[in-house]
């Protein structure tokens, strides 16, 4: 799938719709808003801001799941990693960074910019 391939290049790819020109996340074939097949791969530059974010856990096991808002117009849920829970707010700018996973793919990820 061209979506992890670009991942392991350290590329984030959403959806665009040739037909009505709405980008979507998470990429899929048929179109959410005109239900279009004619969807093209196209490369984000991974820059956005938080919408909402919530943090929890203690210590060691503290994460933070977030709805990050990119600036292509996208809406997607991630994990912000590599920052100070703390010092995050909505609004605040992050941009993308690709983390390992079990299943071999690194997983886009967002950290503070």
């Amino acid at each position: 799938m061209p979506f992890w391939e670009a991942a392991k290049e350290g590329r984030l790819l959403v959806k665009r719709c040739t037909d009505c020109g709405e980008t979507h996340y998470y990429p899929r074939d048929i179109c959410p808003h005109c239900l279009s097949a004619n969807t093209a791969w196209v490369e984000s530059a991974g820059k956005g801001e938080i919408y909402s974010y919530s943090t929890m856990g203690k210590d060691d096991a503290r994460y933070t799941l977030a709805y990050v808002t990119l600036d292509e117009g996208v809406t997607m849920l991630t994990n912000l990693v590599d920052c100070d829970p703390a010092t995050l707010a909505i609004g605040h700018r992050v941009q993308v960074v690709f983390k390992p996973s079990d299943g071999g793919y690194p997983v886009p990820m967002f950290t503070a910019s």
